[in-house]
C-alpha cells in the first residue's frame, strides 16, 4: 500500500509515483492495483498525492480542480459513504493513459447499502502523477447481503 514514504523518498528531487509512463501491460495493471488499495485507504491528504497539484477531475457531474478539491472532495465523500470499499480492474491503456472499470460498494447513514459501478479514465505526466481523471459512475441500492466486496 502507498504512504508517505515511499511516494516522496528524501533522495528524489522531482516528486514521482511510479510507475512512470510509458505503461506497460504489468506497469498498467500495477498501476491499477496501487490505486485500488489507496483509495482503500480512505486518506484523502494521501490519495491526493496521486494526481498532479493542478489535477482536473470529472467526476459524475462535479468539476474539480487541485489537490486541496480533490481532498474536500474525498472527506465529504466518505463521510456520506460509510465503510467503502473498491476494487479496479485495468481495462486498457496506451503511453500515459489507462482505463479502467470498477465497482465499490459503501452504505450511508440509514444503513442502505449501495454497488456503484463505472469507468475512469486516466492521464498520466511524466513523473506517473495524474494530472486528469474523468468518472462515470452509477449507483445501485444493494441489500446488505449482497455485497460481493470485503
Amino acid at each position: 500500500m502507498w504512504n508517505e514514504a515511499n511516494l516522496n523518498p528524501p533522495s528524489q528531487q522531482k516528486r514521482q509515483r511510479p510507475p512512470l509512463p510509458p505503461f506497460t501491460l504489468e506497469t498498467a495493471r500495477l498501476k491499477v492495483q496501487l490505486a485500488e488499495d489507496l483509495w482503500n485507504s480512505r486518506d484523502p491528504e494521501l490519495v491526493s498525492m496521486a494526481y498532479s497539484v493542478d489535477a482536473k477531475w470529472r467526476n459524475r457531474s462535479e468539476f474539480i480542480t487541485g489537490r486541496e478539491q480533490i481532498i474536500a472532495f474525498l472527506t465529504a465523500k466518505w463521510k456520506k459513504e460509510l465503510d467503502y470499499r473498491l476494487k479496479k480492474e485495468l481495462w486498457n491503456f496506451a503511453e500515459n493513459r489507462i482505463a479502467v472499470r470498477f465497482l465499490y460498494e459503501s452504505h450511508d447513514e440509514s444503513g442502505q447499502w449501495y454497488r456503484s459501478y463505472g469507468i475512469e479514465l486516466w492521464d498520466f505526466n511524466e513523473n506517473g502523477l495524474m494530472v486528469e481523471r474523468t468518472a462515470s459512475i452509477n449507483d445501485a441500492p444493494i441489500n446488505e447481503n449482497e455485497r460481493i466486496i470485503f
